[in-house]
């Protein structure tokens, strides 16, 4: 058993490596994209509504990725984003721009930035926001240049006093940053919110590699215009590949507030996260920045590599975090694309869509993140089923009637009545994401599988598993939290990838689990025991979509569970773009 996993993860990992092994042309990695040079400027005529989500952040029409330069300013949210206006693929991009007063609700305004100048005339791609002293914003972004190198360029307001920031001007002087001898001029992008030093300094770190060892540089400027690099990067780490999207922000080590990207003192940690190239999902560690050195430091309970802790252990990339002064909280936001054909993305003609936005704090060890949709999501609740003290029997299950379940939010408490008959854990099961593949929803367990089945259609032909399962361990039993999607959709070429995570609870000590999960057309987010593990998934039912997707609770495990309360709200849809 332990060699058929090894070889199936050894099987997926080259899989991946071989997928973006056809991204290289002539040199130079496009942005870790496929280029269909044939579908990016087909501009749809038709938009189709099967699948798209009714309260997940998305344009009208077209190609979304990475989430850019997220700010509160002046009481409004501002989020931009990667965007091809010309087609359903990646391609054209210009930075897209949206506004709103509670993260829900938003209003499109026209592209930020596009490109028009020789600093990136062959793309405006992803950057970050910063506000200067004097309440001024600026966004810094990398460019790729009439040569395709990648340099850091800045924009600003043309006009202050505009509430909602619509026009940008980029100086001439640009680009403020371009890459020495010592960086390859391919793979260097994604500046990141500066923060102020104790020495009067701004400094930025650029996602990068060198050899195979992914690396962020730090830059230094006292301006915000002119940029000396580092003599050392803030961290690097080996065999990590290219290093996309880094950020960088101090998090508190008591309570739930977020504070400003700047704060350093006794009472903090910090947080480093980068987007890999190489397996497309993204990893962060906690740690000791210290800024007299310029070095950040992980701490030594998680590891520094992909086998890290994650924000998301689903389809979740190139995130981006903002501080919000408004309510004195981090945000963070993440892109979740499509996994079905390219062909049915143009014929649909739109593609991927922005996760809820989540705040995010330190748990209570001060070894993990606690991550958690934000409270305005709450607000879109319309229509109630409440459940309350129901057990489950081995082989059991009941539906949750009365709402729309392709477009809802479930809270659901269950309780784990003993862990006698938990299987044992195998210490071999490092990557959860495997073990989910070999023990999904329909595999009998001992304690679990139990949880939801979601997206399902009325015979089960369709369904989607968001299960835990529990198993015995010498000093402290293992929970995982696990989509399994094996079974979402009767259509063929669709990407089905299984998703799981281990959970940080005590289940010894609580005997509960608790789960969130926010079910939107073909998006699936689920936040377990209170946002310490979280998933998201992208499914495409044939049958079980509208009105004819159902929602289950179910019991697989031998071991009794009993589901203390149950809530399920059906969402009501924000105003969109």
């Amino acid at each position: 058993m332990m060699e058929n996993r090894k070889l199936a993860l050894f099987l997926f990992n080259f899989l991946v490596w071989f997928l973006f092994s056809l991204l290289v042309r002539d040199g130079v990695v496009e942005a870790s994209h496929v280029v269909y040079e044939e579908l990016q400027s087909i501009s749809p005529s038709i938009v189709s509504s099967k699948h798209r989500t009714g309260f997940h952040f998305q344009p009208q029409r077209n190609w979304l990725n990475d989430p850019n330069g997220p700010m509160y300013y002046n009481g409004i949210y501002h989020l931009f984003y990667q965007y091809n206006p010309k087609g359903a693929v990646w391609g054209n991009i210009v930075w897209a721009h949206s506004v709103s007063t509670d993260l829900i609700n938003w209003t499109p305004l026209e592209p930020a930035l596009t490109p028009t100048k020789p600093f990136d005339i062959n793309g405006c791609w992803s950057g970050s926001a910063t506000i200067l002293p004097g309440n001024k914003p600026v966004i810094f972004y990398t460019g790729v240049d009439s040569n395709n190198i990648q340099v850091q360029n800045l924009a600003f307001p043309k006009n202050l006093s505009d509430p909602y920031l619509i026009e940008w001007i980029k100086p001439d002087y640009n680009p403020v940053i371009i890459p020495d001898e010592s960086i390859e001029p391919s793979k260097f992008r994604d500046p990141t919110t500066g923060w102020f030093g104790h020495d009067n300094h701004w400094r930025v770190i650029i996602g990068s590699r060198h050899n195979h060892r992914g690396m962020a540089i730090m830059y230094r400027s006292k301006d915000f215009v002119h940029w000396i690099k580092a003599k050392h990067p803030l961290h690097s780490a080996s065999n990590t590949g290219m290093w996309e999207c880094p950020d960088f922000y101090p998090v508190s080590l008591h309570g739930n507030t977020g504070v400003d990207t700047s704060q350093y003192g006794d009472g903090f940690k910090h947080v480093l996260k980068n987007s890999l190239d190489v397996t497309r999902y993204e990893y962060y560690t906690v740690g000791t920045y210290y800024r007299e050195k310029d070095r950040y430091v992980p701490d030594m309970t998680s590891a520094d590599d992909q086998s890290g802790l994650r924000y998301d252990y689903g389809n979740f990339y190139a995130s981006k975090t903002f501080y919000d002064s408004g309510k004195n909280r981090r945000i963070l936001w993440g892109w979740s694309n499509e996994t079905d054909s390219v062909q049915d993305d143009v014929a649909k003609g739109w593609s991927g869509i922005q996760a809820i936005p989540r705040a995010l704090w330190l748990d209570e060890k001060g070894q993990q993140l606690v991550i958690w949709p934000v409270e305005e999501v709450e607000n879109l609740r319309g229509k109630l089923v409440h459940i309350k003290n129901k057990e489950l029997k081995y082989g059991e299950m009941f539906e949750v009637q009365g709402i729309m379940s392709s477009q809802a939010d479930v809270e659901v408490s269950f309780e784990v009545t003993g862990l006698e008959k938990a299987e044992i854990y195998d210490p071999t099961w490092e990557d959860p994401q495997v073990l989910c593949g070999e023990k999904g929803a329909s595999v009998k367990g001992g304690v679990g599988p139990f949880g939801l089945l979601v997206m399902a259609s009325s015979g089960l032909q369709e369904q989607t598993g968001v299960l835990f399962r529990v198993f015995k361990a010498p000093n402290k039993d293992v929970v995982l939290l696990c989509h399994d999607a094996t079974k979402s959709t009767l259509k063929g070429g669709v990407f089905k990838p299984n998703f799981a995570g281990y959970v940080d609870v005590d289940i010894r000590k609580t005997g509960k689990l608790s789960l969130r999960t926010l079910i939107d057309g073909s998006v699936i987010e689920s936040f377990g025991a209170g946002g310490r593990t979280c998933i998201t998934s992208r499914v495409y039912p044939t049958l079980a979509v509208g009105n004819n997707a159902h929602l289950y609770v179910f019991n697989n495990g031998q071991q009794k569970i009993k589901v203390s309360h149950l809530k399920a709200w059906e969402m009501v849809r924000p105003t969109m773009n």
